[in-house]
Protein backbone atom coordinates (compact mmCIF):
# COMPACT_ATOMS: atom_id res chain seq x y z
CA UNK A 1 0.00 0.00 0.00
CA UNK A 2 1.09 3.70 -0.31
CA UNK A 3 3.29 2.79 3.15
CA UNK A 4 5.81 0.83 0.62
CA UNK A 5 6.77 3.52 -1.60
CA UNK A 6 10.24 2.99 -2.43
CA UNK A 7 13.07 5.85 -1.20
CA UNK A 8 14.40 7.74 -3.83
CA UNK A 9 17.40 8.15 -1.80
CA UNK A 10 19.43 6.40 0.13
CA UNK A 11 18.29 5.79 3.56
CA UNK A 12 20.77 6.85 6.29
CA UNK A 13 22.28 4.18 9.29
CA UNK A 14 20.28 4.70 12.12
CA UNK A 15 21.86 7.09 15.01
CA UNK A 16 24.71 4.68 16.48
CA UNK A 17 24.05 6.76 19.70
CA UNK A 18 20.53 5.06 20.14
CA UNK A 19 16.93 6.75 21.09
CA UNK A 20 16.70 5.57 24.63
CA UNK A 21 19.44 8.17 25.05
CA UNK A 22 17.58 11.12 23.48
CA UNK A 23 14.41 12.52 25.53
CA UNK A 24 11.46 11.43 23.58
CA UNK A 25 8.45 14.24 23.49
CA UNK A 26 6.92 12.94 20.09
CA UNK A 27 6.54 9.21 18.31
CA UNK A 28 5.88 9.39 14.83
CA UNK A 29 4.58 5.95 13.69
CA UNK A 30 4.15 4.78 10.15
CA UNK A 31 0.15 3.46 9.90
CA UNK A 32 0.52 0.23 7.72
CA UNK A 33 2.75 -2.72 9.12
CA UNK A 34 2.95 -0.92 12.40
CA UNK A 35 -0.49 0.33 13.70
CA UNK A 36 -2.37 -2.05 11.38
CA UNK A 37 -2.61 -4.48 8.98
CA UNK A 38 -5.43 -5.44 6.34
CA UNK A 39 -7.83 -8.15 6.74
CA UNK A 40 -6.47 -11.53 5.97
CA UNK A 41 -6.31 -11.94 1.76
CA UNK A 42 -9.15 -14.99 1.46
CA UNK A 43 -11.73 -12.21 4.15
CA UNK A 44 -10.82 -9.40 1.79
CA UNK A 45 -11.77 -11.45 -1.73
CA UNK A 46 -14.66 -12.79 -0.12
CA UNK A 47 -16.31 -9.63 1.32
CA UNK A 48 -15.56 -7.89 -1.82
CA UNK A 49 -17.83 -10.40 -3.97
CA UNK A 50 -20.48 -10.08 -1.74
CA UNK A 51 -20.45 -6.78 -2.17
CA UNK A 52 -21.60 -7.35 -5.34
CA UNK A 53 -23.42 -9.86 -4.68
CA UNK A 54 -21.60 -13.11 -5.14
CA UNK A 55 -21.66 -15.86 -2.87
CA UNK A 56 -17.55 -17.62 -3.31
CA UNK A 57 -16.79 -20.51 -1.31
CA UNK A 58 -13.62 -20.67 -0.29
CA UNK A 59 -11.23 -22.48 -2.40
CA UNK A 60 -11.83 -20.02 -5.31
CA UNK A 61 -11.10 -17.15 -2.40
CA UNK A 62 -7.78 -18.30 -1.78
CA UNK A 63 -7.18 -18.69 -5.59
CA UNK A 64 -8.30 -15.59 -6.34
CA UNK A 65 -6.57 -14.06 -3.17
CA UNK A 66 -3.28 -15.64 -4.30
CA UNK A 67 -3.73 -14.38 -7.81
CA UNK A 68 -4.42 -10.85 -6.53
CA UNK A 69 -1.55 -10.96 -3.97
CA UNK A 70 0.80 -11.21 -7.36
CA UNK A 71 -0.70 -8.70 -9.05
CA UNK A 72 -0.34 -5.91 -6.33
CA UNK A 73 -2.87 -5.46 -3.36
CA UNK A 74 -3.43 -2.47 -1.15
CA UNK A 75 -1.15 -2.92 1.91
CA UNK A 76 -0.34 -6.35 0.70
CA UNK A 77 2.80 -6.94 -1.49
CA UNK A 78 4.17 -5.35 -3.89
CA UNK A 79 3.06 -6.25 -7.83
CA UNK A 80 5.66 -9.00 -9.72
CA UNK A 81 5.16 -6.43 -12.97
CA UNK A 82 2.95 -2.99 -12.82
CA UNK A 83 1.74 -2.60 -16.87
CA UNK A 84 2.78 -0.09 -18.79
CA UNK A 85 -0.73 1.54 -18.90
CA UNK A 86 -0.74 2.12 -15.09
CA UNK A 87 2.64 3.16 -14.90
CA UNK A 88 2.43 6.82 -14.16
CA UNK A 89 -0.52 6.13 -12.33
CA UNK A 90 1.72 3.61 -9.88
CA UNK A 91 4.53 6.31 -9.76
CA UNK A 92 1.72 8.46 -7.91
CA UNK A 93 -0.42 6.20 -6.24
CA UNK A 94 1.05 7.99 -2.75
CA UNK A 95 0.37 11.65 -3.81
CA UNK A 96 -3.33 12.01 -5.43
CA UNK A 97 -6.27 10.04 -4.50
CA UNK A 98 -7.30 9.66 -8.09
CA UNK A 99 -3.27 7.99 -9.00
CA UNK A 100 -4.02 5.10 -5.41
CA UNK A 101 -7.57 4.24 -6.70
CA UNK A 102 -6.86 3.99 -10.15
CA UNK A 103 -3.55 2.15 -9.46
CA UNK A 104 -4.71 -0.68 -7.14
CA UNK A 105 -8.23 -0.99 -9.18
CA UNK A 106 -6.34 -1.18 -12.71
CA UNK A 107 -3.46 -3.72 -10.88
CA UNK A 108 -7.27 -5.69 -9.76
CA UNK A 109 -8.34 -5.21 -13.13
CA UNK A 110 -5.56 -7.94 -14.53
CA UNK A 111 -6.87 -10.54 -12.60
CA UNK A 112 -10.13 -12.10 -14.27
CA UNK A 113 -12.47 -12.58 -11.71
CA UNK A 114 -15.63 -13.01 -13.78
CA UNK A 115 -17.56 -10.66 -11.13
CA UNK A 116 -18.57 -7.29 -12.34
CA UNK A 117 -17.55 -4.13 -10.37
CA UNK A 118 -14.87 -6.70 -8.43
CA UNK A 119 -12.20 -4.49 -8.75
CA UNK A 120 -13.98 -1.71 -7.12
CA UNK A 121 -15.66 -3.68 -4.43
CA UNK A 122 -12.14 -5.00 -3.56
CA UNK A 123 -10.64 -1.19 -3.32
CA UNK A 124 -13.53 0.13 -1.26
CA UNK A 125 -13.06 -2.89 1.08
CA UNK A 126 -9.57 -0.37 1.82
CA UNK A 127 -11.84 2.37 2.76
CA UNK A 128 -13.54 0.97 5.74
CA UNK A 129 -12.80 -0.25 9.65
CA UNK A 130 -13.74 -3.68 8.64
CA UNK A 131 -11.31 -4.23 6.22
CA UNK A 132 -8.09 -3.26 8.80
CA UNK A 133 -6.93 -5.20 11.90
CA UNK A 134 -5.29 -2.67 14.35
CA UNK A 135 -2.51 -4.51 16.12
CA UNK A 136 -3.32 -6.09 19.71
CA UNK A 137 -0.51 -3.32 21.38
CA UNK A 138 -2.00 -0.19 19.33
CA UNK A 139 -4.25 0.97 21.51
CA UNK A 140 -2.42 0.19 24.92
CA UNK A 141 0.35 1.43 23.42
CA UNK A 142 -1.07 4.95 22.28
CA UNK A 143 -3.07 5.58 25.81
CA UNK A 144 0.42 4.89 27.26
CA UNK A 145 2.09 7.67 25.36
CA UNK A 146 -0.93 10.02 26.50
CA UNK A 147 -0.88 9.15 29.88
CA UNK A 148 2.98 10.52 29.78
CA UNK A 149 2.40 13.37 28.13
CA UNK A 150 4.00 12.39 24.53
CA UNK A 151 2.63 13.50 21.42
CA UNK A 152 1.86 11.41 18.76
CA UNK A 153 2.05 11.79 15.41
CA UNK A 154 0.82 8.78 12.35
CA UNK A 155 3.05 10.01 9.19
CA UNK A 156 1.90 7.40 6.62
CA UNK A 157 2.56 6.94 2.47
CA UNK A 158 -0.84 6.55 1.23
CA UNK A 159 -3.86 8.30 -1.11
CA UNK A 160 -6.95 8.45 0.96
CA UNK A 161 -7.48 9.57 4.43
CA UNK A 162 -7.26 7.49 7.62
CA UNK A 163 -9.37 9.17 9.95
CA UNK A 164 -12.04 7.55 9.75
CA UNK A 165 -10.17 4.36 10.61
CA UNK A 166 -9.17 5.48 13.93
CA UNK A 167 -12.35 6.94 14.61
CA UNK A 168 -14.47 3.83 13.85
CA UNK A 169 -11.86 2.09 16.56
CA UNK A 170 -11.76 4.33 19.06
CA UNK A 171 -8.71 5.62 18.69
CA UNK A 172 -8.82 9.03 17.40
CA UNK A 173 -8.16 11.09 20.66
CA UNK A 174 -5.62 8.91 20.80
CA UNK A 175 -3.55 10.62 17.71
CA UNK A 176 -2.67 14.58 17.62
CA UNK A 177 -2.10 14.64 14.21
CA UNK A 178 -1.71 12.95 10.82
CA UNK A 179 0.64 13.44 8.36
CA UNK A 180 0.06 11.92 5.05
CA UNK A 181 1.70 11.86 2.02
CA UNK A 182 -1.29 12.80 -0.49
CA UNK A 183 -1.79 15.39 1.57
CA UNK A 184 1.07 17.22 2.57
CA UNK A 185 2.76 16.49 -1.13
CA UNK A 186 5.57 14.68 0.16
CA UNK A 187 6.83 11.03 0.97
CA UNK A 188 9.03 8.90 2.84
CA UNK A 189 11.70 8.43 3.27
CA UNK A 190 11.88 12.49 2.23
CA UNK A 191 13.10 14.09 5.16
CA UNK A 192 10.16 17.24 4.30
CA UNK A 193 7.18 14.65 5.73
CA UNK A 194 9.19 14.33 9.11
CA UNK A 195 9.91 17.72 9.37
CA UNK A 196 6.19 18.70 8.79
CA UNK A 197 5.20 15.97 11.38
CA UNK A 198 7.39 17.55 14.08
CA UNK A 199 5.97 21.07 13.41
CA UNK A 200 2.57 20.04 13.84
CA UNK A 201 3.72 18.54 16.93
CA UNK A 202 5.48 21.57 18.44
CA UNK A 203 8.47 19.80 18.99
CA UNK A 204 12.03 19.44 17.44
CA UNK A 205 13.27 16.60 15.46
CA UNK A 206 15.70 15.59 17.54
CA UNK A 207 12.73 14.84 20.45
CA UNK A 208 11.36 12.82 17.86
CA UNK A 209 11.09 9.15 17.69
CA UNK A 210 9.85 7.67 14.28
CA UNK A 211 8.54 3.66 14.51
CA UNK A 212 8.07 1.78 11.20
CA UNK A 213 8.64 -1.22 9.50
CA UNK A 214 10.27 -0.31 6.46
CA UNK A 215 13.57 1.72 5.00
CA UNK A 216 11.38 4.01 4.27
CA UNK A 217 10.47 4.90 7.57
CA UNK A 218 14.03 4.84 8.80
CA UNK A 219 14.56 8.18 6.68
CA UNK A 220 13.53 10.06 9.29
CA UNK A 221 17.57 9.74 10.93
CA UNK A 222 18.05 12.12 7.89
CA UNK A 223 15.38 14.63 9.35
CA UNK A 224 17.08 14.76 13.03
CA UNK A 225 14.91 12.04 14.32
CA UNK A 226 15.89 8.83 16.32
CA UNK A 227 13.79 5.68 14.71
CA UNK A 228 12.87 2.25 15.76
CA UNK A 229 11.87 -0.25 13.01
CA UNK A 230 9.77 -3.33 13.89
CA UNK A 231 9.05 -6.54 12.04
CA UNK A 232 5.33 -6.50 10.59
CA UNK A 233 3.06 -9.11 11.96
CA UNK A 234 -0.06 -10.83 10.25
CA UNK A 235 -3.05 -9.18 11.07
CA UNK A 236 -3.96 -9.76 15.22
CA UNK A 237 -0.73 -10.86 16.01
CA UNK A 238 1.31 -8.78 18.25
CA UNK A 239 4.24 -7.05 16.61
CA UNK A 240 6.50 -5.30 19.65
CA UNK A 241 5.13 -2.08 19.46
CA UNK A 242 5.27 -1.79 23.29
CA UNK A 243 8.92 -1.81 22.94
CA UNK A 244 8.31 2.08 21.83
CA UNK A 245 7.06 1.99 25.87
CA UNK A 246 10.81 0.99 27.12
CA UNK A 247 12.13 4.02 25.31
CA UNK A 248 10.71 6.62 27.43
CA UNK A 249 13.03 8.30 30.23
CA UNK A 250 11.76 6.86 33.25
CA UNK A 251 10.12 9.47 35.32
Amino acid sequence: MPDHAEPTSPVPDIDDRGPSRRRVRAVLFDFHGTLAQVEEASQWVLAAASACGVDLDRARATALADRLLTAGRAGGPLPARVPPHLAELWADRDLYEHAHRGAYTGLADTVDAGIAGFAEALYERLLVPQGWVPYPDTGPTLAALRAADVRVAVVSNIGFDIRPLFDAWGLAELVDAHVLSYEVGRCKPDPAIFWRACGMLGVDPEEALMVGDSPADAGAVAAGCAALILPAADPGRPNSLGSVLDLLPTP
